[in-house]
């Protein structure tokens, strides 16, 4: 498909840009993220291949499942969430109708790594009839404050300077129209993606654990930020309901810092991509 590929060279923010025009075409970039990895993976990709990039936020928000089309390739960029996409992620790809090109590609940001969560991107893809074009993983700055800690801003900025050259090789793969190589599964991967994974989303993601601490200046972000309208206002307070992806946007983008997950991340550093 992306064949003569047209290769323009743009001056920008004083950084050489390599922009693919590919047969006149473009890839469609879909992202969701929750303290804004995957935006900036996201971002970066389309800034260099002068792509179209939509964040999935309110489509998932809303629950809209509406058809959407494109005669480009479909680049999906997501976190990884217990070594597989988030939940939210995967029940709006599997409901929603992607008609025109059927080609999709996967980029998950994570703090380590993603297990072999390709292996099952593939089987769902195989479910509604999605051509299944890799999994990409980039590592970046950890943010899971309920079970580690995070890095300072400086140690983030030095993770995500590394994280570029994942980019740049995904952006590679992405202007020849090749799939994106699949890494070498081991035990472990298997575990943690299967098993473990299972555990994780069963025992861990729930919200009961978050709490507000007097800091609270009823602000509403963390209402506005919660991609499931899980956050509402009582007595002026924010309650968490029974539903939950563990993104941590509400407890890392209150801008008090009073929201807590149980004992585990007093004293933490919150973390929002600094870029």
């Amino acid at each position: 498909m992306f064949q003569n590929c047209n290769i323009i060279y743009v001056q920008l923010r004083a950084e050489k840009f390599t922009i693919f025009a590919i047969n006149g075409e473009v890839i469609m970039i879909l992202y969701f993220s929750g303290t804004g990895n995957s935006e900036y993976a996201a971002n970066y990709i389309a800034e260099r291949i002068e792509d179209e990039v939509e964040n999935l936020f309110d489509r998932i928000r809303r629950e809209d499942y509406s058809p959407m089309e494109s005669g480009r390739p479909w680049v999906v960029v997501t976190p990884t969430y217990g070594w597989r996409i988030p939940n939210v992620v995967e029940m709006f790809l599997r409901k929603t109708d992607f008609s025109g090109n059927q080609e999709m590609y996967f980029v998950m940001t994570c703090g380590q790594d993603n297990g072999c969560a390709g292996k099952y991107l593939q089987k769902m893809c195989d479910g509604v009839n999605l051509k299944y074009m890799g999994c990409a993983e980039v590592v970046m700055p950890e943010n899971y404050i309920a079970m580690f800690e995070v890095p300072d801003k400086d140690e983030a900025l030095k993770i995500i300077e590394d994280s570029e050259k994942s980019l740049d090789k995904i952006i590679q793969y992405l202007s020849e129209g090749n799939p994106f190589p699949e890494k070498e599964v081991h035990l472990k991967d298997r575990i943690t993606s299967g098993p473990a994974n299972q555990v994780f989303r069963r025992f861990f993601v729930r919200a009961d654990s978050f709490r507000v601490t007097d800091a609270c200046v009823h602000c509403g972000k963390c209402e506005q930020v919660c991609p499931l309208e899980n956050i509402h206002y009582i007595n002026e307070k924010p309650v968490w309901g029974d539903k939950c992806t563990h993104c941590m946007a509400c407890i890392c983008r209150c801008p008090q810092e009073a929201i807590e997950y149980g004992r585990k991340s007093v004293g933490k550093e919150r973390y929002i991509c600094p870029k």
